[in-house]
């Protein structure tokens, strides 16, 4: 961190202010995060130049996690300083000369970090989104996303689509808890190591073992799944593909793998309390990482019998008590990871085929103390609606 990390808070947002003077050399800035006690009024807030009617304007999306609204300013009206000081807990600037990333801990201490920028600025109003993956990578077209001349398959779209949001959520994450020091920078000898914990057709366990090897980080990917036929398909295609010292896979269950240890573990899917066998496992391991996207949840929903009043006047229509279950049972899981010292977000990701729920668990381990408050909460939310998650049975909680 720099030295600049000593500056109060007010400072530390002036200086970020001071790079709006030159807003020709801005390419891209991004507010997410909460800071402690405060609320924001979105998840996420985007802005980034672009040319209309030959003038620069900042174009700023903000995202309430369901939907994305999108205004357009010129630089001079653009309320900057507004958004600066509304909550947000991490601010980047990336820029023609430096970026600069302001992240603001539980203490409201300013942690700020300066690196190189990226060169020149794309004006481009209707930019299209950047690929990640070629479609012709030969794993795309050996894991049946994309055709024998490289195009994606019309069928393979959404997962495709899937695949390249995962690693959008990915990368940056990892790239973040490697500079804070949560987890050791990869090197031939020491790689970073990843598990994916229920991998089926492994679209994404080979996806993130393509494009970080392709960004020249040394990784050593591992997929677990219970059906032999996907460990020896799998195995099969990295063999074709001439990856097997980096990428293998396995068949057994998540709550018994012979794997004992992970840098990162995912888990997408998994069915009811297999997401929980994962986090269990991840958590056991000592995972610095865990980026967790449930499926259905019938733990929680069988154990609602007596809901505490005046929550019955939800729980008496089915549909209403199962999207209620859900959110209890992700509540739950995210708080037991938090009483682990784990660092935990709710962002939204996409669904997959089998399911339309599109939240995703994101955690690093930051081993930061607990706080009695938060202890306190998780006893009440159990007792008042008298449950016991899977996970805390599985982590004896």
């Amino acid at each position: 961190m720099s030295p600049a990390a000593r500056l109060s808070l007010e400072e530390a947002f002036s200086q970020a202010l001071l790079y709006f003077s030159n807003p020709e050399a801005i390419s891209r800035v991004v507010l997410t995060g909460r800071r402690r006690n405060m609320q924001v009024a979105t998840d996420r807030v985007d802005i980034r130049p672009v040319l209309i009617k030959e003038k620069l304007h900042f174009q700023v999306s903000t995202s309430d996690g369901r939907a994305v609204t999108t205004k357009n300013y010129l630089p001079a009206e653009l309320p900057i300083s507004e958004y600066i000081h509304s909550g947000y807990a991490n601010i980047l600037i990336e820029g023609v000369a430096e970026n600069f990333s302001l992240r603001i801990t539980k203490k409201d201490e300013p942690l700020i970090s300066i690196t190189a920028g990226g060169g020149a600025v794309d004006l481009a109003h209707d930019k299209k989104k950047e690929r990640l993956l070629d479609p012709a990578d030969p794993f795309l077209r050996e894991v049946g996303i994309s055709d024998a001349s490289g195009q994606i398959k019309p069928s393979k779209s959404d997962k495709y689509r899937q695949v390249e949001e995962f690693l959008r959520l990915l990368a940056p994450t990892l790239n973040s808890a490697i500079e804070a020091g949560h987890i050791d920078k990869p090197t031939t000898t020491n790689p970073l190591t990843i598990v994916d914990l229920g991998c089926g057709h492994a679209y994404l366990t080979f996806a993130a073992h393509q494009y970080l090897r392709g960004i020249g980080m040394e990784v050593k990917v591992i997929g677990i799944d219970v059906r032999t036929a996907s460990r020896d398909r799998n195995n099969e295609i990295a063999k074709k593909l001439g990856i097997t010292s980096s990428i293998e896979f396995r068949a057994e269950e998540i709550a018994n793998t012979t794997l004992v240890q992970a840098d990162v573990a995912i888990a997408l899917h998994a069915c009811d309390t297999a997401t929980d066998d994962a986090i269990a496992w991840a958590v056991k391991s000592d995972a610095k990482l865990m980026m967790i996207a449930p499926c259905c949840h019938h733990d929680i929903q069988s154990q609602l019998s007596d809901s505490p009043e005046p929550w019955s006047l939800i729980t008496r229509y089915g549909i209403m008590r199962e999207r209620l279950g859900d959110l209890l049972t992700d509540s739950l899981r995210m708080q037991i990871l938090k009483l682990r010292g784990y660092r935990v977000e709710a962002i939204e990701f996409i669904g997959g085929e089998h399911t339309p729920r599109n939240l995703m668990i994101r955690a690093v381990k930051t081993g930061a103390p607990v706080e009695a408050i938060e202890v306190s909460r998780y006893e009440e939310m159990i007792a008042a609606w008298k449950v016991k998650p899977a996970l805390a049975r599985l982590l004896n909680h």
